[in-house]
């Protein structure tokens, strides 16, 4: 594999130093939690190899949540990322051929692109709400379809499936004999996603998650793997093994012991993000310069300029970072124009998310050509 940077990392907050972000919208996830905020008890722990599926305890919560039957239907993983980058070089080839929903977080994208399969990009469009389109879907597959890759709910934009809509899909890929990746990290965040983990649907599907998004615990590098099909699990167990045999005995009893009590914290997170929420809605409204769809789930918000050839986009990015020490997601960082962006609202306080978004409309103002 020929491996590349991606834009969404290269130019991350924590690379570009969150020294020079004061107001930091690019952050696609909840606030960050401090150690000492848990309440941990790790005398005893014993820095040792541990089981390779992960954590017995926290797997069966998790399996318990998803309506699954097992805990060994539960891989943990080095985080969603870890989980995405194990299912599409497991099951991926450069004979094989993918369909995977457009924009959409970038391993998503860019793995099976340097994996070399062929891949079929269905594209959301604002217009349409961001729906996902079932027929052209359908119609993208080919007899070398091994997969079908989508999100909900949705990053960048928000979007969450229906159920009916989810069941459609799981239909087709059980009558098509081909499998669904579903990218549920936003399942657990601020909004209430109205239908179970997909993966408890059918053993064709497969759900990824992780702590990162929805509960502030992106350090930890714990996310994990469901799926009801044995044979998958064992094929992507192997992979972890032959990538890093097991996560870190700490992240993984950390992320034991939070889980435990993750709704002590659940609260206080989603209160804080809903209030951010209420705010963005307010601005949009009154800022003429954007067009948007709101979000239905998640911590972002994709729009984009109304009439980007009277904007100096590149000044405006520039202007954002440079003067006003705020940081947004440009749209390339999901293979977009540049006209869209995504704005995070769970991860500053409220007083700085209102500051922030004044400093977008600013920069629009003084990029106008």
């Amino acid at each position: 594999m020929l491996y590349k940077r991606m834009p969404i990392e290269k130019e991350s907050p924590e690379e570009r130093g969150y020294d020079k972000v004061l107001f930091n919208m690019a952050e696609s996830s909840v606030s960050d939690l401090t150690f000492g905020e848990l309440g941990l008890q790790l005398n005893e722990l014993k820095l040792e190899y541990i089981p390779h599926r992960g954590n017995p305890q926290l797997r069966q919560m998790l399996a318990s949540e998803a309506g699954v039957l097992h805990p060994d239907q539960v891989l943990l993983t080095n985080g969603a990322c870890g989980a995405l980058f194990i299912i599409n070089t497991a099951l991926l080839t450069p004979a094989d051929h993918l369909i995977v929903v457009r924009p959409n977080y970038a391993p998503n994208i860019e793995v099976p692109e340097t994996i070399g399969c062929a891949i079929s990009y269905i594209d959301l469009q604002l217009e349409e709400n961001w729906r996902v389109n079932l027929q052209a879907i359908e119609a993208a597959i080919t007899p070398a379809t091994k997969l079908i890759s989508i999100t909900t709910p949705h990053n960048p934009t928000g979007m969450v499936m229906t159920q009916p809509e989810l069941q459609a899909l799981v239909t087709l890929v059980e009558n098509r004999n081909i499998y669904l990746l579903v990218d549920e990290t936003y399942r657990d965040t601020c909004f209430t996603t109205p239908y179970p983990v997909v993966a408890s649907l059918s053993e064709r599907v497969i759900s990824v998650s992780s702590l990162s998004k929805a509960f502030g615990l992106p350090g930890l590098r714990i996310g994990w793997i469901i799926t009801r099909n044995a044979d998958l699990m064992e094929q992507f167990l192997g992979a972890k093994e032959m990538i890093y045999i097991s996560n870190a005995a700490l992240d993984e009893e950390v992320a034991t012991q939070f889980y435990r009590q993750k709704e002590k914290f659940a609260k206080t997170i989603n209160q804080r993000a809903m209030e951010n929420f209420e705010v963005l809605c307010a601005w949009l409204q009154q800022e003429p310069a954007l067009e948007y769809v709101l979000p239905q789930g998640g911590v972002v918000c994709f729009p984009r300029l109304v009439s980007p050839e009277t904007i100096d986009i590149a000044r405006f990015y520039e202007t954002l970072a440079q003067k006003y020490k705020t940081m947004v997601g440009a749209g390339h960082w999901f293979s977009m124009p540049d006209s869209y962006m995504r704005i995070g609202f769970g991860w500053l306080d409220k007083a700085a998310f209102e500051q922030g978004l004044k400093h977008i409309s600013q920069a629009i103002a003084e990029s106008k050509r």
